[in-house]
């Protein structure tokens, strides 16, 4: 039997009074919830009047969205990090598609050479892929309707011109549905001679000197692909959002709201658009987000300090980094230290060595056996799970308040409980490389209760985006009173936190519906965007 408490003399009201004081920095209320996403809703006004603002509001002129009746067979090719995907997605029509891919790996030579060599090596994937894989030469769509949120060239292209969707996760700017100047290379690509120039035309031109018959007929980020993949299989979409490693969000908009685009033939055209938001740099001053000493610590040795702000709160590369804070703070506790004996180890001494994963393995533990709050459906023949799951207003058993630091007073649990620690002590000793006879019960617990606490102010600081934007789209108005007459609205997501981290879900809907009332968020159908970089693409 593990020992209980490992307080090395710290007294219990003095240990609980440190507990009590890091639970209260990291609690929200409805209060600064709304005040969150009010700042949100400024932030969207100003990205959508002005340029060079940090919450981009970038156009991406892509200016409907498909509804699951069209058909035909795409390419797709994804860049964003280590692999090139190139896709074969063929639309059946009934709101299914079926997927073929293959990965291309891209070396670090590719990565920091010429772009010319990049780019045609990206045009070699296509022709092997189209060669080895493809299974017909795509079409264009059939539908009855001129399909929108495909290039108005596309049936303009010669035959046998193969249409092709890029989707490229680095920062652009965005002209036409097939332009984009790139801005600037992240994840370690550093391509010579590629900022400043059109994305699209470097990767036309690699074709045309292979003498493909291919076209790249759009352009769009990761982001933009879950809104249309989603869109595709549920028939509609208002929001396309990532909540994983990183996290952005795009909505469809009025264009008479993009007043940024002045005269242009795009805003005269009227209707609505795509706009990508880069929301991971809201309040990157940090004015209204719930900073803690944690936070500024791993802002401060980060690669782009006070940039991506909102990230640095919300998504799965940081999340794992607050919680090693935390505990560190406790380890380094004084006059006695409240975690693990006061000794540490070389992975929680080291940047990043608390993986975020580590927390959504610690809550599974404490979450195993218990009834699942939000049931996790499935969505799709290959069983894969979705986000989505009951409306938290439908919900008969509220989330329980993991949160509170009252969790870690062993004396109080259930023998079961007690044997869920057991298992989260084991878990703890495997990945941080503790000493056994350093970690007791009672430890488990803190670690457990940390871990809780940065998930659910990160779950609920995601509810302030998406309600922003439901109410941007006058689908709901802030603090509540106000339903659409729609009777579902439908929101398109992708992520590992999404997907996998235990009742992500159900607090970000917790926070929703005290952002937007009851009758708007069992309204809001959240479902996985299947493989939004393929298929949206």
């Amino acid at each position: 039997m593990a020992p209980t408490t490992a307080l090395s003399g710290a007294s219990p009201d003095t240990a609980r009074r440190i507990l009590d004081d890091i639970e209260d920095q990291f609690r929200l209320t409805q209060d600064d919830l709304i005040r969150i996403t009010s700042q949100f809703l400024q932030d969207f006004k100003l990205g959508l009047g002005e340029y060079n603002h940090p919450m981009a509001m970038i156009p991406t002129f892509v200016t409907g969205v498909p509804d699951g009746t069209e058909t035909g067979t795409f390419l797709a090719l994804d860049l964003g990090g280590t692999n090139l995907r190139v896709c074969e997605v063929e639309l059946l029509g009934n709101k299914e598609f079926v997927l073929r891919q293959q990965k291309y790996k891209v070396s670090e030579a590719l990565k920091t050479g010429e772009a010319t060599t990049l780019f045609d090596y990206l045009a070699d994937s296509v022709d092997a892929f189209l060669t080895e894989f493809a299974s017909a030469v795509p079409a264009s769509p059939t539908t009855e309707q001129a399909n929108p949120f495909l290039s108005p060239s596309l049936n303009d292209l010669p035959e046998p011109a193969v249409p092709l969707g890029l989707t490229f996760s680095f920062p652009v700017e965005q002209t036409a549905l097939n332009r984009g100047k790139i801005l600037t290379w992240t994840k370690g690509f550093a391509a010579k001679n590629a900022i400043g120039n059109d994305v699209v035309q470097l990767l036309q031109d690699a074709f045309d000197r292979k003498h493909l018959h291919v076209r790249c007929v759009a352009l769009v980020n990761d982001t933009v692909g879950a809104l249309l993949s989603r869109a595709y299989t549920s028939g509609g979409c208002v929001l396309g959002s990532i909540f994983g490693t990183g996290t952005n969000g795009a909505f469809v908009e009025r264009v008479e709201n993009i007043t940024k685009l002045g005269d242009s033939p795009a805003r005269q055209k009227g209707g609505y658009m795509v706009v990508n938001t880069e929301w991971g740099a809201f309040n990157n001053t940090r004015t209204v987000l719930p900073t803690t000493p944690y936070d500024n610590k791993v802002d401060r040795e980060s690669i782009n300090p006070k940039y991506q702000a909102y990230e640095k709160f919300i998504s799965g590369m940081y999340l794992g980094e607050i919680t090693r804070n935390v505990l560190l703070s406790l380890l380094d506790a004084a006059p006695k230290p409240l975690l693990f004996n006061g000794r540490s180890s070389k992975q929680l001494n080291s940047h990043y060595g608390f993986d975020t994963a580590y927390m959504s393995e610690v809550e599974e533990a404490w979450e195993n056996g218990r009834v699942p709050i939000v049931p996790v459906t499935t969505d799709g023949e290959d069983g894969k799970p979705a986000a989505n799951g009951i409306a938290a207003s439908d919900i008969k058993t509220k989330v329980p308040d993991w949160q509170s630091a009252h969790f870690t007073d062993i004396d109080a649990l259930s023998p079961d409980d007690i044997a869920r620690l057991e298992r989260i002590r084991g878990i703890i000793i495997q990945r941080l490389g503790l000493d056994s006879e350093d970690v007791s019960l009672r430890d488990a617990a803190i670690v457990r209760w940390a871990s809780s606490l940065v998930a659910n102010r990160a779950a609920r600081l995601s509810g302030c985006a998406v309600a922003a934007t439901l109410v941007q789209t006058e689908r709901a108005k802030l603090g509540g009173g106000y339903a659409t007459d729609e009777e579902r609205i439908s929101v398109g997501v992708d992520g590992s936190l999404i997907q996998h981290y235990p009742n992500f879900n159900a607090r970000l809907r917790e926070s929703l519906r005290e952002l937007v009332g009851p009758e708007v968020e069992k309204k809001v159908d959240i479902g996985l965007a299947k493989d939004g970089s393929g298929v949206g693409g």
